[in-house]
């Protein structure tokens, strides 16, 4: 499995789609820092919730894994990576722990980013920085959803297999159904892979994401949540894997 993991990884960083969403991924979050930064009024924890949370890497590193995987197709590589690995369970599991691993990576490159122009911002207006210890935790909090978004995008992207739908599916089930659940629907909407159970583990309160008084569950609860979610596409994306024809 190691090898295979340094030759996803490898893979990985050697794409120019990598290199340039890291670029949007980390110009975007630092802007949404500098923006929080300017208008907050809080300092201390109340600052670390407005501006050091402005992680985006979570929904880019989904959208980069759904591309990876669907790329395989796309590109007509896939019948060729097989070839290599035939165990095509071993191969997704493979891009599953890469595009995870490139998820924290992602999120650290942000988080420097971020402290960066938040720190700057905030001492520019004299307002109160937060303990570096609550930093570093929740950098590790931030860090930790982004690889799980970069897991979960593989098992979506397997079970989609086209790169078009796999992205829209993603992005309409983040912005459009999940909300949509959250508002009708809390008791069900609070167990939402894509905004309700990321949540508690970045610790952020629901009312500052427009969330009202969710009711969200404990954080280590929902990261056994997010695992399981993971864990329900990669067997499902699997399943289709072992089923479907690779050939040209």
């Amino acid at each position: 499995m190691i090898p295979l993991l340094r030759a996803e990884l490898l893979k990985l960083r050697t794409t120019r789609t990598f290199l340039a969403l890291t670029a949007v991924t980390v110009v975007t979050s630092a802007l949404l820092a500098g923006v929080a930064a300017y208008l907050t009024k809080a300092g201390g924890d109340g600052a670390l919730v407005d501006v050091f949370t402005s992680d985006t890497s979570g929904l880019f590193v989904l959208v980069l894994a759904i591309v990876g995987i669907t790329g395989e197709w796309r590109h007509r590589t896939i019948a060729g990576a097989l070839l290599a690995v035939p165990d095509r369970v071993r191969f997704l599991a493979a891009k599953t722990l890469a595009y995870a691993v490139a998820g924290a990576v992602l999120s650290l490159a942000v988080s420097v980013a971020i402290t960066v122009v938040g720190v700057v911002v905030l001492e520019w207006r004299d307002v109160p920085l937060p303990a570096a210890g609550a930093l570093v935790e929740q950098y590790a909090r931030n860090g930790f959803v982004a690889l799980l978004m970069g897991a979960l995008g593989v098992g979506i992207g397997a079970v989609a297999r086209n790169q078009a739908a796999g992205i829209v599916a993603a992005l309409v089930l983040s912005f459009v159904i999940e909300p949509a659940v959250i508002g009708f629907v809390p008791e069900a909407g609070r167990f939402g892979p894509f905004g309700a159970l990321p949540l508690p583990i970045t610790d952020v309160p629901p009312e500052a994401v427009g969330m009202g008084d969710l009711d969200v569950v404990p954080g280590g609860v929902a990261a056994l949540l997010m695992l399981a979610w993971i864990g329900a596409v990669f067997a499902a994306g699997a399943a289709l894997l072992r089923r479907r024809d690779v050939s040209g």
